[in-house]
């Protein structure tokens, strides 16, 4: 009877041990679906940069210092093999430059009515939104896996299959935090 019991109490570890391992590994990969959602816009976003510039130059040709500044951030953002920590300054940066790129067409009023330039920052006002659902679901994933892994006992499985923290996407600099403002 000893024997049973014991065979029991193991059998019922072993399918708890497998539970929260499957549990961690389901949560990781669900941070790891909402960093691909956020990727999947910051590409469309970096695809439509360029047709913005150009568009721009026609009318601001003496403005390249700003327009260099976002075709850098750009190329920054779109470098590959950059860890998360690294891809999110990234796209901050670049976030930054297309504010000051905004900011800059203020100062011309043909651009402001040009068909092609509206269209174009139509979308890229659509993309930046689906960027912030994005990095909120990520976030909102990012959070709930960090805390799976910190919880008793399933940190002792995480401790032992290198589960590690996701990073959250957070503003760390006060500018940008700020709403841009553009008139018309």
């Amino acid at each position: 009877m000893g024997m049973w019991i014991t065979i029991g109490i193991i059998a019922v570890l072993v399918i708890a041990a497998i539970a929260i391992y499957n549990n961690l590994v389901r949560c990781r990969k669900e941070v790891d679906n909402g960093w691909a959602q956020i990727d999947v816009q910051l590409k469309r976003r970096c695809d439509l940069i360029p047709n913005l510039v150009e568009t721009v130059k026609g009318y601001a040709a003496h403005e390249s210092g700003v327009l260099e500044k976002v075709t850098q951030a750009r190329s920054a953002a779109m470098s590959p093999n950059l860890n998360t920590e690294n891809r999110i300054a990234a796209e901050t940066n670049l976030t930054g430059a297309l504010k000051g790129l905004m900011i800059q067409v203020e100062a011309y009023p043909d651009l402001k009515a040009n068909q092609n330039f509206l269209a174009l920052q139509e979308e890229l006002t659509a993309t930046e939104n689906r960027i912030s659902f994005a990095r909120q679901h990520y976030n909102d994933t990012a959070t709930n896996y960090n805390t799976a892994i910190a919880v008793f006992p399933a940190c002792i499985f995480a401790s032992i299959f290198n589960f590690k923290d996701a990073a959250l996407w957070q503003i760390t600099e006060a500018a940008d935090r700020e709403v841009p403002k553009v008139k018309f």
